[in-house]
Parts: structure tokens; sequence; C-alpha cells
């Protein structure tokens, strides 16, 4: 369990009253990542929701430049204290879109996924405003994704 008065230090929960929040700490849990781990890949099953509270974390996607080269690792984003990653948690198919790779010692909250979604259900009024914070993590990887896609593209035709 975390408290309610750290989940209001971070902006994903700006809107959220107290009660919100209480229903949200129950399930929420603190861990740490040494640098090095690979939190999550593209692919596996979201369990989990989580927010940075220290270190910093790159979001990477694999970038395949033809069959006669292998993938190089792009990144995509880089998260650090504030920020939340893994919303395909709350998106199904419940599939994280991106690797997440940690660079710095890192430690977050981490929401479990499936209380978390039963949670959203429950309370709808608390389900739009946590799809509303959502959907603004998803916006941002999108234009980040974007810019580097038309980088990439154009580096490619210089080749």
């Amino acid at each position: 369990m975390v408290s309610v008065d750290i989940l209001k230090q971070f902006a994903f929960f700006k809107g959220f009253d107290e009660g919100d929040l209480k229903k949200l700490s129950g399930f929420a849990s603190e861990e740490s990542f040494r640098t090095g781990t690979q939190i999550y890949k593209k692919g596996n099953p979201a369990k989990k929701l989580y927010l940075v509270e220290e270190g910093k974390i790159v979001m990477l996607m694999e970038s395949y430049m033809g069959t006669a080269r292998p993938p190089m690792q792009v990144t995509v984003d880089i998260v650090t204290k504030g920020d939340a990653m893994g919303w395909s948690a709350v998106v199904e198919p419940y599939a994280y879109t991106l690797g997440a790779l940690c660079i710095d010692d890192s430690k977050a909250i981490a929401f479990d996924a499936e209380k978390l979604r039963e949670v959203l259900i429950q309370d709808s009024t608390l389900g739009f405003k946590f799809m509303q914070a959502t959907a603004k993590i998803v916006a941002t990887r999108l234009t980040h994704t974007q810019i580097i896609l038309v980088g990439e593209r154009g580096l490619s035709t210089l080749e």
C-alpha cells in the first residue's frame, strides 16, 4: 500500500479527490529496479501501470531497416520522476506497446492492472478521470514516436 500523500505528488492524479486516491492506494506498491533492468518488453502482458519516483527509464521500440540488418533499439521517450508508463495495463489488449529499460537505479509505484481495471469499472467517474490521464500519456508517446519516425525515414533515404 502507498500513501495518498505520495500519490498526490504526481501530476497524473491532478483533479483526483482524496476518496479516489484512497481507492487506488490500496493496491499500489513501491518497486525498485537496478540500472540495466528490463522492466518489460513490447508484447509482454501489461500487468502493471507505473509512476516513476526516482531514476530514468528508457521507452524502447525495435526498428527494422530491412532483412540485411538486425533490428535497432530506438528510444521513444525517457521517463523520469513524476512520469507514468505502462498505460497498456488499462487499454485492451493489455499488452505493452514499448519496452522499458532502466538506465539509472529507479523506484516506481506499481498498480496491479487487474485490480486497477476492476476499480475503474466499478466507479465510472474515477474510471473517466483515470482514462483522461492515461490518454495524455498515450498522446505524448505518439508525438515522440512520430518525431522519431520522421527522423528515421529521413535518414534511411540518405543511405
